[in-house]
C-alpha cells in the first residue's frame, strides 16, 4: 500500500468534479484495497478517492462499525437512480473535515448504480445509514462536502477553524 493522507478542507481538490473509470482494472482494485485501508485506520465508514487526492469516480464504505465482521463495498462509477421524497435527518462528518459534525437531511433511501470490485454492473436499493452514507459519498464525487448543506455562518466558522489547525499543523 502506498503512503496517502486524507486531504482535509480547504483544499482545492476536494471540490473537483472526479473522472468517471472507463474499465475496473487491477490498478482500480488495488486503489479500493488501499481506500478501504485508509478508511478504517482513519477510522471511518465511507471514503472517497478524490479524499486522498485521486480524482477517480470511486467510493468504498463499510457502515458495519464491527471490526469482527467488516462488511466492505466498493462502488465505481455510482450514479443515483431514484431518491425517495421522505426525508431522514443523520448526524454526518467527514474524514476531510475532521472532529466537525452537523445534522444534515437527505432522502431516507435511494437506489444507486455502479460497478462492482469485478467490474460487474450492480443496482442497490439503500436505505437509513447506508443510503446517507451513498449520497454523502457521491457529493464527494461532484465537489460537494456535508458543510455546503449549512447556513453561510455555520460553514466559514467551521472553514476558519480547519485553516488554524492547518496553518499550526504547518507551523510544527
Amino acid at each position: 500500500m502506498k503512503i496517502r493522507t486524507i486531504l482535509t478542507e480547504p483544499n482545492k481538490l476536494l471540490r473537483q468534479i472526479s473522472k468517471p473509470v472507463d474499465k475496473v482494472r487491477d490498478e482500480e482494485r488495488r486503489l479500493m484495497d488501499d481506500m478501504l485501508d485508509i478508511m478504517y485506520e482513519a477510522p471511518g465508514i465511507g471514503l472517497a478517492a478524490i479524499q486522498i487526492g485521486i480524482p477517480k469516480r470511486i467510493i468504498v464504505m463499510d457502515i458495519s462499525r464491527d471490526e469482527k465482521k467488516r462488511e466492505p463495498r466498493y462502488f465505481v462509477n455510482p450514479v443515483i437512480k431514484k431518491r425517495n421524497e421522505e426525508k431522514s435527518i443523520y448526524e454526518e462528518g467527514c474524514l476531510s473535515v475532521p472532529d466537525q459534525f452537523a445534522e444534515i437531511e437527505r432522502p431516507n433511501s435511494c437506489e444507486v448504480e455502479y460497478l462492482d470490485y469485478h467490474g460487474n454492473k450492480q443496482l442497490l436499493k439503500a436505505e437509513g445509514l447506508l443510503a446517507t452514507c451513498i449520497q454523502h459519498e457521491i457529493d464527494h464525487l461532484e465537489g460537494i462536502l456535508f458543510i455546503d448543506y449549512l447556513s453561510k455562518l455555520k460553514k466559514s466558522m467551521i472553514i476558519k477553524k480547519l485553516s488554524k489547525i492547518k496553518i499550526n499543523r504547518e507551523i510544527l
